[in-house]
C-alpha cells in the first residue's frame, strides 16, 4: 500500500492558485493564435488599448501569481479572508468571461475559464473549510 500523506491547507492553496495562474497565460497566449489578434496588437486596437487598462490587467494577473506564495507565507486568518475573497472574485471574472466568449475561435477560452472557475471554486471551498484548532493539534 501506498502512503497518502495530508497535505497542509497552504500547499493545496497554493498549488491552486499556481494551477488557475498557469491557465490564465495559456488563455493569454493562446489567444495570440486567433484570427486578427497579432495585427490588433500592433495596431493598438485592441481591449487592453489604453494604459490603464493595461495596468488594471496586470493587477488582476498579479494577485493569482502572488498568491501562490501569500497562501504560504501568511497567517491562517488573513489567508482564508484572502484566498475567499479573491477566489470567489476570480470565479465571478472567469464565468463572466467564459459565457461572454462564445466564438468558434475562442472556444479554448471557453474551456479555460470553466477549468479556472473549477479550480476557483476549489480555493473558496478549501479556504472556507479552513482546519481548526483542536485539543489533539493545539500543541
Amino acid at each position: 500500500m501506498l502512503e497518502n500523506p495530508k497535505v497542509n491547507i497552504k500547499i493545496k492553496l497554493a498549488s491552486l492558485w499556481a494551477s488557475a495562474t498557469f491557465c490564465y497565460l495559456y488563455g493569454d497566449y493562446f489567444e495570440l493564435y486567433t484570427p486578427g489578434k497579432v495585427n490588433s496588437l500592433l495596431t493598438g486596437e485592441n481591449i487592453l488599448d489604453s494604459p490603464n487598462k493595461l495596468f488594471i490587467a496586470t493587477i488582476i494577473l498579479a494577485i493569482s501569481s502572488i498568491m501562490v506564495a501569500l497562501s504560504i507565507i501568511l497567517k491562517a486568518k488573513i489567508n482564508r479572508i484572502l484566498n475567499i475573497l479573491f477566489g470567489l472574485l476570480f470565479t465571478l471574472m472567469m464565468l463572466f468571461i467564459g459565457f461572454s466568449s462564445n466564438t468558434e475561435w475562442y472556444r479554448f477560452y471557453v474551456f479555460l475559464a470553466f477549468l479556472e472557475s473549477i479550480i476557483t471554486c476549489l480555493i473558496v471551498w478549501h479556504a472556507w473549510k479552513w482546519p481548526k484548532i483542536t485539543s489533539e493539534n493545539k500543541y
